[in-house]
């Protein structure tokens, strides 16, 4: 019987951590999945070998067991094979349980009824360890029958996100049913269970919501910005502004002589935060003055008087600034 060597089929050493197995074996494993390489005898081949090869090395009794073995059959190599071959009776049945606990995987239920399962090499050294019925296996090799978990971006206004929303994927035949809860924010993942990639216990699909920049808002974390644009008199002499929120507009009151780029707070008029959609952030509200344009000559004169209380000397009639030049200084 020929020896597998299980370091060989993962491309580890054989001083790797359990962490660098198994990260050897999930990479591999993703890459020759039956459901990957459909009717690929060769895929299929390499899969069960990498599955058997991580049934051991992943379960420390068995690991410790194997490189006995291993040790054993190198000092027979190096003598230069005495004898017919290698006695591996000596080992049989060595090692009939693993350690942490789970059911074994039977890869005839991957594979269908004859598909071999695990190797003579192995059922000789182990028995019929994981197989239907028979003793226990690692339980981090519970992840050899998983479907890999996947990923789908969904945009969403910011008003969804505000309110919360449902969304209906279609994922081949399914149509799986979102419900997005407010304060989602872009980066929220939302775990649908088992609706991932296909396998014994299927993967989950993982909603990553993206929301859309908004025309009027500007979100930072749970609070809003926003900008309201009142005319000049307002801005003067005090009076109302209208201010848009995500629930409705509400009217806010300007005192006088407010400066453009003022800052007013409304509490809780911002987005609910995840997971306490009763609890919302803050809205700010930037003023924002809108000149007077397409003024009659009535209107600019008493802006020129007004202009003239102020400073405390005559404005500039129209037209003098032409008259007098182009407002560079003159040389001497």
């Amino acid at each position: 019987m020929e020896y597998r060597d299980y370091y060989k089929v993962l491309g580890v050493p054989k001083r790797a951590d359990e962490k660098e197995i198994r990260s050897a074996y999930r990479k591999l494993a993703q890459q020759f999945h039956p459901d990957k390489n459909p009717g690929d005898q060769r895929a299929e081949d390499k899969f069960k070998e990498i599955n058997e090869a991580y049934e051991v090395l992943g379960d420390a009794e068995k690991r410790s067991r194997y490189d006995q073995l291993g040790s054993s059959y190198t000092q027979w190599e190096r003598a230069g094979r005495p004898g017919m071959g290698f006695d591996f009776s000596q080992w049989a049945g060595m090692g009939g349980t693993g350690t942490r606990g789970g059911p074994a995987p039977d890869l005839n239920e991957v594979f269908g009824q004859g598909a071999g399962g695990f190797s003579d090499f192995f059922t000789t050294l182990f028995g019929n360890t994981g197989r239907r019925g028979g003793p226990t296996r690692t339980r981090t090799s519970t992840w050899n029958l998983r479907g890999e978990d996947m990923e789908q971006t969904v945009d969403i206004a910011l008003e969804d996100a505000f309110r919360g929303a449902k969304r209906i994927l279609q994922k081949g035949d399914r149509r799986l049913e979102v419900n997005i809860p407010a304060g989602a924010r872009t980066g929220t993942r939302i775990r649908l269970a088992g609706a991932g990639g296909p396998g014994q216990t299927p993967g989950d699909l993982f909603v990553v919501i993206n929301v859309r920049p908004h025309a009027a808002f500007r979100r930072e974390g749970d609070d809003l910005h926003v900008d309201v644009p009142v005319d000049l008199y307002t801005a003067i002499l005090g009076g109302e502004a209208r201010v848009p929120t995500l629930a409705g507009d509400v009217t806010l009151r300007v005192p006088p002589e407010s400066q453009p780029g003022k800052t007013f707070r409304l509490t809780g008029r911002g987005m609910p935060k995840l997971k306490q959609p009763d609890a919302h952030g803050d809205l700010y509200a930037h003023l924002t003055v809108r000149l007077p344009s397409a003024l009659s000559e009535e209107e600019r004169a008493l802006y020129r008087q007004l202009a003239e209380m102020h400073s405390g000397r005559p404005a500039t009639p129209p037209g003098a600034a032409e008259a007098a030049g182009d407002g560079r200084p003159k040389s001497a």
